[in-house]
């Protein structure tokens, strides 16, 4: 099997997080490609989602995981970009499903509110999981709005 590629990003309340799941997915084979957080050091979740975002929506990589303290900051950010379905997962069966049912791209976990045991835990549901197909690519396929408001 060739090398595996998945893209990380994070703010500063991801970063502790962020650099135990890069060694992690590391030691599990993946090749790690980190757009920040640098530091624990003020960062915004913004200047390191849209670039994963880009690369995940260009096809440079397949997926990637992303954090910051809720989840819900950097989950949003991601989802502006129309080829990304950033899923917030605090539990694997919700990462699982995320996979399964949403074929979602992006795992986003809420480092504040899980522990480096949970994360590898939704880490591997989401990356052991496979998109089931059938009804649920018909309901992807109306996520992009295209009508008027």
């Amino acid at each position: 099997m060739g090398t595996r590629k998945i893209g990380i990003a994070s703010d500063h309340a991801g970063y502790e997080m962020k650099e135990f799941l890069t060694g992690y997915l590391e030691s599990k084979g993946y090749e790690v490609y980190d757009f920040g957080a640098p530091s624990a050091e003020s960062f915004d979740y913004p200047d390191s989602a849209h670039p994963l975002a880009c690369a995940v929506e260009k096809g440079e990589l397949p997926m990637g995981i992303a954090l910051c303290g809720s989840g819900n900051g950097i989950s949003m950010t991601l989802n502006k970009h129309q080829g990304i379905r950033a899923a917030l997962c605090w539990t694997p069966e919700l990462a699982e499903l995320a996979r399964k049912h949403n074929d979602a791209n992006i795992c986003s976990l809420p480092a504040r509110f899980i522990d480096n045991t949970q994360a590898m835990a939704i880490v591997d549901a989401y990356l052991g999981a496979e998109f089931e197909g059938g009804r649920h690519q018909r309901r992807i396929d109306k996520i992009p709005f295209t009508g008027a408001c």
